[in-house]
């Protein structure tokens, strides 16, 4: 069927900021569907609020709306652009609800615009929880026993009849928002509760829970003509339980019989066609693994997750034949772009093993709930190919960045058997570790599956490693030994670890022996066809299949690895702009990364893409092969300049900023002599390896002091400390993972938080803007809001700035980009720190000033100059609209977390806001975000007496906006003496109406509010006999006032066994719990503040 000629100009959503749940697969996918339309001459508008991602570009569409994702924003710009399609189903489950919405409330039929990719029919029959269950009847599909519900009164009855446990998965939400496994009636009510309120549609789904099953998906394409193919199966080897996200996925699948797999794709085929799907769709089942019997858990009539590491993993680009298939393209019409013979008709054949594994943000939340159930908590994954199934674990898991290169990583050897036991029972991330562990003792192949209910075929795989490791500990290092543990990719670290000899040994010995990497290429069809698209993975003990190439030049880029809090996709956008850029002064690119959800990964972005772990021993076996003319480590963030040393040392040249520039940036004494040279003042600090040391440093500057490990992105390890008790605390924690680099103190300075991204040519630098943090410093960059240009700042601080960002770019010798943070106080400028390399505002900056700062740098690199490429040095005009990024948190999928802001990042994602003024950008911002604003305009303040001069400034603002102030007997007795018409509300103690009322009425959007024990023993806090008497519940404990709560939700640190007062009632409390008899504390001692009044009079 030809293409649909109607079809002329269409309107593609986009996914928005990431959160978990939704990462940077919609930005690959995205980013292909418009560059697949475009080749067919059909007009793109495409609106996302992202800055951050390719698909953002003014090159991928014809015209890139970065506006928030809502629907009435949506109808302004289809009224304006008078699309006559709009291309849903690539924007994830964001993209779906708006298309959804827009085709309920008649906007579609409005402006006469057609849903194309997919039907609001479709969309209904497979996201809303009854309508799929009644479809699934219809043909005869299992779905496990299930009601949709509405109320947390119907949950329960129904679950009553059924039994617990139950899964609970709410409708119209993505990552499994707001679902999770209820073992009784108090979890039912709370997962219920927040399903309810989560869902688009207050809807959840609650069925009779089959974790245990195993969990198979396939991922399956169909034309209008009714065409249908499956381009991949996938198994999980988690069982039903753990949300497919956070789950360690193999492809194709390894333990399914062909009966088995024949039953679920026929099943699969089966579901697609009654959903009258056009394009992708993704079908999760569940697998009873001791019958034939299954039952459908979902399908996503969408590209989705699955899509991209199914894409990736058979080299089939499902985004780009969709995006064709909803042009009106037949499979057997579209041609594979890899092979470039067969069609899209042909389904993908694999000759080699995929792996994922997730990548959880734990290392940034240690508060957080470390299990995994049905709702996601990865930020992100790596993807790792092979020929056998133990090598793919092998290069996935060194492929994560988390300190991890084997399944000796986590040590559980200190466990008895019976905590082995019980540890097996834990569902998280660390449990493949543990069945190592478990293995290592002899444990039987059927104990472990019958706690774990992972097959025994996998296992096995895991046995083979631990015999591997006993091998290389016990046995003499042979050749042939060698040349096994290498097949099943042990690095060489750890063969030199458990052999006693140096990893130089090894790799010699292993280089003398002909024991290297060849590399296989993705062809998606066996080696069927011969495939033109030179994407390659390496094996050991095979052919090599990778072309040598001897253009004039070739560049190696190294990409960013796993999507994690601290480093997005951000450097994603970084890496391929920097490709591009180099692929049109004529140089070969080589891209080497293992992220499978990112553009950079896609077949076509380079010459040549190899997906690796990104370790100097991988990337070292590349540089043999491909001899790059150099490589360029600033544009993949912290993962390739720890790279830096490792290239050189291989005879690699390094473009752009010279290794020992970026070590006189982080290394502290080379930049305080950069400093003293440049006449740039800077917070007092110093470095230091031990606490001692750090205590000695911190006395002399005064607290408070930030702490903070050297080389690390997002602030990790960085903590505000406010005495010497929290220096040893902090210092251990830094101290967990061995340092090579020394632990660095500063004097914490308040003020406002400056930060620009340059261009430098060694000569010459380019501003493109100056950004300005609405927070004060000590909460992260990328947890600020940021604002272009800078409102508050003077022209004499923005002269000094663009003054020592010139110093510093030349004092580094810096070719190419470098990102400064300044502190601005009192109209003095300090530097906070200085990275010559890209950061995560690039994009946004890029985006906000029109100026391609990427594109720039490269061709600095090469050899260009910022006169050369026809711009004036210096700071770059001022734009005349205000633009605002806004981060974006997922806090709502990490149960237990610290959520207050710190020195280290949390946020997984932002969003931007453009307009001509302020407000309006902020208000587009927070659209942007998801947060709904106050609807009241009410409030409560109460706060103790030190704070009440502040808070008169604050509660005079407030009024100001209309809002209605409530505030306890003496907040209401100061304010009104001030001036604030304030309400007196009753404390919780007193007669209603009180403050619980209050907030119990969902009226009220703000709570200020400062607790201290002087106000209990004034009566305006419950105190330890009202508890008793009035609450009538049975005291556990009392936690007193103590600085260090503050310091531990800031920092997202427990303080259970600390030496505090706090971390010692919170330990009471728990012997308490555990049927001890405690002594109530004595409560006494000087409050926080009064110890944070001494520290400022010092």
């Amino acid at each position: 069927m030809p293409r649909n000629q109607e079809i002329k100009k269409v309107l593609v959503i986009g996914s928005g900021p990431i959160v978990i749940g939704q990462a940077a697969e919609f930005d690959y996918a995205g980013t292909q569907a418009c560059r697949s339309l475009k080749e067919e001459g059909v007009e793109v508008v495409l609106v996302n609020s992202n800055p951050a991602t390719i698909m953002t570009d003014k090159d991928i569409a014809d015209q890139v709306y970065i506006e928030p994702l809502t629907v009435p924003v949506l109808e302004q710009i289809i009224a304006k652009e008078k699309p006559d399609s709009i291309l849903p189903t690539l924007g994830g489950q964001a993209g779906l609800n708006l298309g959804m919405e827009l085709s309920e409330k008649g906007i579609l039929d409005k402006y006469g615009v057609k849903l194309i990719g997919t039907t609001a029919e479709t969309i209904f029959k497979a996201e809303d929880r009854q309508a799929f269950k009644d479809t699934m009847e219809k043909i005869g599909e299992p779905c496990a026993a299930s009601e949709v519900v509405h109320n947390v009164q119907d949950g329960i009855k129904f679950t009553n009849t059924i039994g617990y446990p139950v899964v609970l998965r709410p409708a119209y939400t993505l990552g499994g928002s707001g679902g999770g496994i209820a073992h009784d009636e108090t979890e039912l009510i709370e997962i219920l509760t927040n399903g309810l309120r989560l869902s688009r549609v207050g809807e959840v789904l609650v069925e009779r829970c089959i974790a245990g099953w195993k969990e198979i998906e396939y991922e399956v394409m169909r034309d209008a003509n009714g065409n249908c193919i499956t381009v991949c199966n996938m198994e999980n080897i988690d069982p039903v339980g753990v949300h497919t996200g956070d789950s360690i996925v193999v492809a194709p699948s390894q333990t399914l019989g062909d009966k088995e797999y024949q039953m679920l794709r026929t099943s699969a085929l089966n579901i697609i066609s009654e959903l009258n799907i056009t394009g992708g769709c993704n079908v999760q089942y569940a697998l009873n693994p001791e019958s034939f019997e299954y039952c459908v858990i979902e399908v996503n009539p969408r590209v989705s997750r699955s899509s991209a590491l199914a894409s990736k993993a058979t080299g089939y680009p499902i985004a780009k034949v969709a995006a064709k298939i909803a042009l009106g393209y037949t499979l057997d019409e579209i041609k594979n772009a890899i092979t470039g013979k067969t069609y899209a008709s042909f389904e993908p054949m694999l000759d080699y093993c995929v792996v994922k594994i997730p990548r959880l943000p734990f290392d940034k939340f240690i508060t957080a709930k470390r299990t995994l159930t049905t709702q996601m908590k990865a930020t992100g994954e790596v993807m790792s190919i092979c020929n056998n199934f133990e090598g793919a674990l092998m290069k996935a898991i060194r492929s994560l960045e988390q300190h991890v290169d084997s399944l000796m990583s986590y040590d559980f050897t200190g466990l008895s058997r019976e905590e082995l036991v019980k540890q097996l029972h834990v569902v998280d991330d660390r449990r493949i570790w543990v069945i190592a562990e478990a293995l290592r003792r002899g444990m039987d192949y059927d104990v472990i599956h019958d706690i774990t209910k992972i097959d025994k075929w996998f296992i096995d795989k895991l046995a083979i490693l631990v015999e591997m490791e006993q091998k290389l500990k016990s046995e003499p290092l042979t050749v042939e030994l060698l040349k096994e543990a290498k097949r099943i990719e042990f690095p060489d670290k750890v063969i030199a670890e458990l052999t006693g000899k140096t990893e130089t040994e090894i790799h010699d010995m292993r280089y003398a022996n002909g024991i290297v990497a060849a590399y296989k290429m993705v062809d998606t069809c066996a080696a069927e066809f011969e495939a033109t698209t030179p994407y390659y993975y390496s094996v050991f003990g095979s052919e090599n299949e990778a072309e040598e190439t001897h253009p004039n030049k070739k560049v190696l880029v190294l990409g960013s690895g796993p999507i994690r809090i601290g480093q997005g996709i951000e450097f994603d956008y970084c890496s391929v702009h920097c490709t591009w850029a180099f692929a049109k002064e004529g140089w070969e690119t080589v891209i080497v990364n293992n992220n499978p959800e990112t553009v950079s990964t896609d077949f076509d972005i380079a010459d040549k893409l190899y997906f690796e772990p990104l370790t100097p021993e991988d990337v070292e076996a590349i540089v043999k092969l491909e001899k790059p003319d150099g490589a360029v480590v600033q544009f993949g963030g912290q993962t390739a300049i720890k790279l830096t040393e490792s290239l050189m040392k291989m005879g690699v040249k390094i473009l752009g900023t010279k290794a020992e520039d970026v070590d006189a940036a982080e290394d502290r004494e080379l930049f305080d002599e950069i400093l003293e040279k440049t006449k740039i003042p800077r917070a007092a600090g110093g470095t230091v390896f031990t606490a001692e040391e750090a205590k000695e440093v911190a006395n002399r500057l005064g607290y408070p002091v930030l702490v903070r490990p050297s080389y690390v992105l997002g602030g990790q390890g960085m903590k505000i400390a406010f005495n010497d008790d929290e220096i040893e605390e902090f210092i251990g924690i830094i101290n967990r993972i061995a340092q090579d680099h020394p632990i660095l103190v500063d004097k914490y300075l308040q003020g406002k938080e400056i930060e620009v991204d340059a261009v430098c040519d060694g000569t010459d630098i380019l501003i493109p803007g100056i950004m300005e943090h609405i927070e004060r410093t000590g909460v992260h960059s990328g947890d600020s809001i940021s604002v272009y240009p800078a409102p508050t700042i003077s022209d004499h601080v923005k002269e000094t700035i663009v003054e020592y960002t010139k110093r510093l770019a030349q004092a580094l010798h810096v070719i190419g980009l470098i990102n400064i943070q300044f502190i601005a106080m009192n109209e003095e400028v300090y530097v906070i720190e200085v990275n010559p390399r890209s950061s995560r505002t690039v994009p946004y900056i890029s985006k906000v000033t029109g100026i391609p700062i990427v594109d720039l740098a490269t061709k600095v690199i090469i050899g260009n100059t910022i006169r050369g490429l026809g711009y004036e040095p210096g700071l770059a005009p001022t734009a005349d609209y205000i633009a605002i990024k806004m981060p974006v948190f997922s806090f709502e999928k990490l149960r237990g977390a610290e959520i207050s802001l710190g020195p280290e990042m949390k946020s997984t994602g932002e969003c931007l806001g453009i307009a001509k003024t302020f407000n309006e950008a902020l208000y587009k911002a927070f659209l942007g975000a998801g947060v709904t604003l106050p609807k009241y305009k009410q409030m409560i303040m109460t706060v103790k007496d030190a704070d009440k001069p502040e808070a008169v400034g604050v509660a005079k603002r407030f009024e100001a906006l209309g809002y209605k102030i409530y505030a306890t007997r003496s907040t209401a007795k100061y304010l009104q003496e001030h001036g604030v018409n304030a309400l007196r509300v009753n404390k919780i103690t007193q007669e209603s109406p009180n403050v619980m009322d209050l907030i119990l009425g969902h009226k009220i959007d703000l709570v200020i509010n400062r607790i201290r024990m002087d106000m209990v023993e004034r009566g305006d806090m419950l105190s330890k006999d009202d508890v008793l008497d009035i609450l009538a519940v049975d005291l556990i404990g009392i936690v007193p006032d103590d600085e260090n709560i503050v310091i531990s939700t800031n920092q997202g640190e427990p303080l259970v066994g600390s030496d505090t007062p706090a971390g010692k009632a919170y330990k009471n409390i728990c012997d308490r719990v555990m049927g001890k008899e405690v002594p109530f504390m004595e409560i006494t001692g000087p409050t926080f503040f009064q110890r944070l009044a001494h520290v400022f009079k010092k």
